[in-house]
């Protein structure tokens, strides 16, 4: 049955094609060290001060270990299921440490996910490069969209090997943090970091070649789908108390095949910005 014609400033409701609900072969699913949720204890969160002196101390040799923390991490990824290479020696390349504050940088290349302040997190390892793997699996992107920006970390990765990576921070003082984090490090592709609410992602720089999403809502934001050039794919948790990841792909100019992977746990996806 035909149907009026929309104004072309409304994007088509989508037509999403589901699979079964399915395991990727690239890892495990949500262990409490699997998740981009805050995983610290109180007693982590106020340690004494000769835990603070013990830290600091680890944490100003972390610069001559970091290289091989780093190598093992890597391996450890690998051994989880990890294959992409090129996701896997852009962790290789990104200092972790320096992404996160001086009292947990001895936790940096720990398989856990820690606090960058703000209610927020650093992603877990194992979840940035099992995102990044399902995204880029069979292709090469060479624009891509974080919605989530944090501390940067995960736009520092993904600029390793992806020429145009844009990110978006809904927190002005994480967007404030990420700006001088990325702004150190030495990536191989352009990194555009906007303040904004990532929920709307970035309609005038779209389509993008990949979407990776680092916060939860209850719904994935439908004018993402509609930011994805068609073959490119979107990661995103999915959910309130239960989470799982959920990719899609874009079939066609108003079609998505959506699947279901791994039972996850993130922070909430929120709309608007917090200054």
């Amino acid at each position: 049955m035909n149907k009026p014609r929309r104004p072309l400033d409304r994007p088509l409701a989508p037509r999403v094609s589901r699979s079964p609900v399915r395991s990727s072969t690239l890892g495990p699913g949500y262990s409490v060290a699997n998740s981009n949720a805050r995983i610290l204890g109180p007693q982590t969160l106020a340690p004494t001060l000769a835990a603070q002196r013990q830290m600091a101390q680890a944490a100003g040799n972390l610069g001559l270990n970091s290289d091989r923390l780093r190598t093992q991490m890597v391996r450890r990824l690998r051994d989880q299921g990890i294959r992409d290479d090129r996701v896997l020696a852009a962790i290789q390349a990104v200092a972790r440490h320096d992404f996160v504050d001086q009292g947990l940088a001895s936790r940096a290349y720990e398989d856990a996910a820690l606090p960058i302040g703000y209610g927020q997190t650093i992603s877990q390892p194992w979840v940035v490069a099992y995102m990044l793997a399902v995204m880029c699996e069979g292709r090469s992107p060479e624009r891509v969209l974080e919605i989530g920006a944090g501390c940067g970390y995960q736009a520092a990765v993904l600029a390793q090997f992806v020429p145009e990576v844009y990110t978006v921070e809904r927190i002005r003082g994480l967007y404030d943090q990420a700006r001088l984090n990325l702004a150190q490090i030495r990536a191989r592709g352009h990194i555009r970091l906007s303040f904004g609410d990532g929920m709307q992602g970035l309609e005038h720089r779209a389509p993008f070649d990949g979407i990776v999403v680092a916060a939860a809502g209850v719904k994935i934001p439908e004018v993402l789908l509609h930011q994805l050039a068609v073959g490119a794919r979107l990661i995103a948790p999915e959910g309130a108390t239960h989470q799982r990841l959920i990719l899609f792909e874009r079939t066609g100019p108003s079609s998505w095949h959506r699947v279901e992977l791994e039972d996850v746990r993130f922070v909430p996806l929120r709309p608007g910005t917090q200054t």
